[in-house]
């Protein structure tokens, strides 16, 4: 096999990668105007830059003539998925399943705690000089919905455990059965929601959840409850979530956003009770040292013709583009 295979991680860096492929470094560079390593018509697998712009990740795309898979390192996929719609028929899109879960579920824990127990006024009242107590709800004995039950979800559940929740209601898309107990379906949130002390979104961005979390939603959350958003931004509908914090009826927590990056002046900066985090959930060390391994794995895979991991969807199917 000798074909071109880009990766934006140096290859030398990458411990068990296959021989036979053609491994080039390509990340898209700082400014995003990178070149390219060689002809992008010539390249059988590409693996997408991580934390790079748009424009900058789906640059090679159009002259990938000969593509037969394309990796993310990212869980979601949505900014990609738009782009394979001109690729020929066949190609596998992977997302980083198994890469993130880690990460992003510390960062739902640590935002979930920070902001019931009032870390960012303590650091506001610290740049002060002042000592202000208060008494604030703990995580313990708190009634928790996670909204999304995949691999980062049931992540979330793990780290909630040892602190001694009062419950862990589980929502997905398609309704099923764990060790843990029951996955509900969306049909069931407007039952569930009145009785969550903390609503942990991480379900996937597509047409069934752009919006999912509008005024309705909000409107069944009890008095006093917290929003978690590790998913993506339009998830939420960024107006009704103001209008629902603005009256101190709802607080929230968000390491994404609807727009993002958020705007300067933008209120939901101001708003009370919202602690911001600038999708920060993935990048982290746990980051690239499962990285390199799921692209050693999937790289193996691939040169011995073995069915990949983390497949999304194909182009040209029903699944597809």
């Amino acid at each position: 096999m000798n074909a071109p295979v880009w990766l934006p991680i140096p290859p030398d860096e990458i411990d068990g990668l296959p021989e036979g492929p053609d491994y080039r470094f390509w990340d898209g560079g700082a400014d995003g105007d990178q070149e390219f390593p060689g002809d992008p018509a010539d390249c059988v697998l590409y693996v997408v830059p991580y934390m790079k712009r748009h424009p900058v990740k789906t640059r090679p795309l159009p002259g990938m003539r000969r593509l037969q898979v394309v990796q993310t390192l990212t869980a979601g996929v949505d900014d990609i998925t738009p782009a394979l719609a001109g690729l020929p028929p066949g190609v596998r899109l992977c997302n980083a399943r198994g890469v993130h879960e880690t990460s992003t579920a510390e960062l739902a824990l640590t935002l979930t705690l920070a902001s019931l127990r009032g870390i960012p006024d303590f650091v506001r009242a610290q740049q002060h000089g002042h000592w202000q107590g208060d008494f604030r709800p703990a995580l313990a004995d708190r009634s928790v919905l996670v909204v999304g039950y995949g691999a980062i979800g049931a992540a979330v559940e793990d780290r909630l455990v040892p602190f001694e929740v009062a419950r862990v209601a589980r929502v997905a898309r398609s309704e099923r059965t764990t060790a843990r107990g029951p996955v509900h379906p969306f049909t069931r949130l407007p039952a569930l929601l009145p009785e969550a002390d903390v609503v942990i979104l991480c379900t996937p961005l597509d047409d069934t959840t752009r919006g999912l979390v509008d005024a309705a939603f909000l409107a069944r959350m009890k008095d006093g409850a917290l929003l978690v958003n590790v998913a993506r931004g339009p998830v939420v509908d960024t107006a009704a979530l103001l209008a629902e914090v603005s009256t101190g009826r709802l607080t929230a927590a968000l390491d994404v956003t609807d727009p993002e990056p958020l705007p300067p002046a933008h209120p939901l900066w101001t708003a009370p009770g919202v602690l911001i985090s600038p999708h920060v959930g993935g990048p982290s060390s746990a980051f690239l040292p499962r990285a390199k391994r799921l692209l050693a794995d999937q790289l193996t895979r691939f040169v011995n013709r073995e069915p990949l991991r983390n497949v999304v969807l194909t182009t040209g199917t029903a699944d597809g583009p």
